[in-house]
């Protein structure tokens, strides 16, 4: 059973950063394919982001958040991250971890795993 634990939300100025992690335990992290969703109040859950757990770690972003947000894992310590840069107040919302064996089932919005969320609330 893979448990996923989001960190790093909070409260930020438009135009400014935020970094997001997710530390996965309980499977085989190198193995999975890592992703993050959001959901804002009244909204359904939106992919942003995903990054395959290949050797090259190939990544696929919404077009909403292309350019400003980079997604990365760190194998040795179970974790995945979210920087986002540039930030909008339309990038609020709810942001969630997620997990499984391939990007595209974790894109598709079907992953097996998933976190309990971390606010981010972005200020005009």
């Amino acid at each position: 059973q893979v448990q996923l634990v989001e960190s790093g939300g909070g409260l930020v100025q438009a135009g400014g950063s935020l970094r997001l992690s997710c530390v996965a335990s309980g499977g085989i992290f190198s193995r999975n394919a890592m992703g993050w969703f959001r959901q804002a109040p009244g909204n359904e859950r939106e992919f942003v982001a995903v990054i395959s757990w290949t050797t090259s770690g190939s990544t696929t972003y919404a077009d909403s958040v292309k350019g400003r947000f980079t997604i990365s894992r760190d194998n040795a310590k179970n974790t995945v991250y979210l920087q986002m840069n540039s930030v909008k107040p339309e990038d609020t919302g709810v942001y969630y971890c997620a997990s499984d064996r391939l990007s595209q089932t974790i894109v598709s919005g079907r992953s097996a795993y998933w976190g309990q969320g971390t606010q981010v609330t972005v200020s005009s």
